[in-house]
């Protein structure tokens, strides 16, 4: 088995995937910047070494790479890279040092998706910093690839849910007032005609994925894959599930973005348009095809074990 560094272990993803790592045999060393704890406890977390790492510190003097390098570990999955000059310095300094290093990329190099369900080769032309960032790196390690033989796989998640956090909501924010005016079975007002789609993914099921690409190294490297549940939801159609699910009837209204954005919070507003103005709707054929994948979560299923958990820890109230 492997030696597996985890660059920002103990995140969402990484409370999933270190456990699967140590189940899996490998063994594993945790970074991350404090000492945080994983969202969900795990007998697995006992046999992993911990290490904190200053990541923005060790950058402004390039040492990053070179200190992930000395830990010789034959694989690296990095979670939480979103500059190009912190991606070079890993890649660099990795590149003939590791067997296989991972990166978390996102849905959102796309940018305006051109036809549904969007492939990972479609032709992207992202927008927004984190975006126009995440796609830079890509394109840098994909180029890795292709000239040095950089052993590089990137997961580019939708958006994430699992215990713990708020999920992506129908009404394409993270306030959960949205899930309280559902729960009460109260109106619940969408922008335009509720139309747009959001395209979530389980955070356990971003750590199988993790799992494959390792377990089917030769068709991972020099790849990039969508990690999404097998099929989008538009914000009416997530809206009315969740009233059912909690027992109502949906009770919904529509206004234009323009007049809708009015009667809502500015940071809820400004959240929702980032998220309709791309619309993902991202296919996972690649993943089936190559690294024989399938989510086991669809969104709704992925949204409700978060909502319900958020209901038990008095997150949600009705």
């Amino acid at each position: 088995m492997a030696r597996v560094a985890v660059i920002g272990a103990t995140g969402h993803v990484g409370t999933y995937l270190v456990p699967r790592l140590v189940e899996a045999g490998h063994e594993v060393i945790a970074i991350s910047r404090g000492r945080s704890e994983p969202y969900t406890p795990h007998a697995a977390w006992k046999s992993v070494e911990r290490k904190e790492m200053d990541r923005a510190a060790l950058q402004r003097d390039s040492s990053f790479g070179r200190a992930i390098r000395a830990l010789k570990a034959d694989i690296v999955i990095d979670k939480i890279c979103f500059t190009l000059e912190s991606a070079r310095q890993l890649g660099d300094a990795l590149n003939g040092h590791t067997g296989h290093l991972l990166h978390t990329g996102t849905i959102w190099t796309h940018g305006h998706s051109l036809a549904v369900p969007t492939r990972e080769d479609a032709p992207k032309a992202p927008f927004g910093d984190y975006g126009i960032q995440k796609k830079a790196i890509e394109d840098y390690f994909l180029q890795e690839a292709k000239l040095r033989s950089l052993p590089v796989t990137l997961i580019h998640p939708g958006h994430i849910v699992g215990r713990g956090w708020a999920p992506l909501n129908p009404a394409g924010h993270f306030n959960l007032s949205a899930f309280e005016t559902i729960a009460r079975g109260d109106q619940l007002a969408l922008p335009n005609f509720g139309l747009e789609t959001v395209h979530h993914v389980h955070a356990d099921d971003i750590a199988a994925l993790f799992m494959a690409a390792i377990g089917n190294w030769r068709a991972s490297t020099g790849e990039s894959f969508h990690a999404v549940s097998e099929q989008a939801l538009t914000l009416r159609g997530y809206a009315e599930a969740m009233y059912r699910w909690f027992g109502q009837e949906p009770k919904l209204a529509f206004k234009p973005y323009d007049e809708w954005k009015k009667e809502q919070p500015s940071d809820d507003a400004a959240a929702t348009w980032e998220h309709i103005a791309r619309s993902p709707n991202c296919s996972m054929e690649k993943a089936r095809n190559l690294l024989n994948f399938r989510p086991r979560y669809s969104s709704l299923e992925a949204v409700q074990e978060s909502v319900g958990w958020l209901i038990d820890n008095g997150k949600i109230t009705r």
